[in-house]
């Protein structure tokens, strides 16, 4: 049984389920546990129809338990403000030195917040984000995914990079193995396959 603290995933109605399948899969793969987390316990459906029910409650979850908190992309986070208490949650985290990643429309949801104006980040696309009215435009930074202070960032293209980022900060790849997965998935690189392999023999 693993002794790292679990990571949790948010999930709220209309997330994106294809941003974080990456980072999910290969953190399960790696021995960590994956905890959902929605607004409440009732069941969440995602844009593409999946219904998840919730394994914890936002308010039951404590940055000291967690290893990361992952914010999916959701149509939610543009149209209200029904998901800032997980903004509110990203905030905590931080603040308490817990890592935590933001995809998509989380990314705007945590620049609503506060939470970019004094870090790098990336997210859909500048004016995007500057149309939350964030303070953060000097930071923003054009790449696919971005890692400061231990907030990742990336926008809805790249759930590759996402998952890379996530990957690299909790030390699951790392160097040529990490720069080999990343090819294998993003760029379906042929020899990025037997660089895996390697590494996973010698595990």
């Amino acid at each position: 049984m693993s002794s790292r603290k679990p990571v949790h995933l948010a999930v709220y109605d209309t997330f994106a389920d294809w941003e974080t399948g990456h980072a999910t899969a290969y953190l399960a793969r790696a021995g960590y546990e994956i905890r959902t987390v929605g607004p409440t316990r009732e069941p969440v459906v995602s844009i593409g129809g999946l219904r998840v029910t919730p394994d914890l409650a936002l308010a039951d979850v404590r940055p000291e338990d967690s290893g990361l908190l992952i914010l999916p992309g959701a149509d939610l986070w543009d149209t209200g403000d029904d998901l800032a208490p997980f903004a509110r949650a990203a905030r905590e985290f931080l603040a308490a030195g817990a890592p935590v990643a933001a995809i998509c429309g989380a990314a705007a949801g945590l620049a609503r917040e506060g939470l970019l104006d004094d870090r790098d980040h990336t997210g859909a696309v500048s004016f995007y984000l500057a149309a939350t009215g964030y303070a953060g435009g000097r930071r923003y930074v054009d790449a696919d995914a971005v890692t400061d202070r231990g907030l990742i960032t990336a926008g809805p293209t790249e759930p590759v990079a996402f998952a890379r980022e996530i990957l690299r900060l909790l030390g699951v790849y790392e160097g040529e193995v990490l720069d080999a997965w990343y090819r294998l998935f993003h760029d379906s690189d042929p020899e990025a396959y037997a660089v895996l392999e390697k590494a996973a023999a010698a595990r």
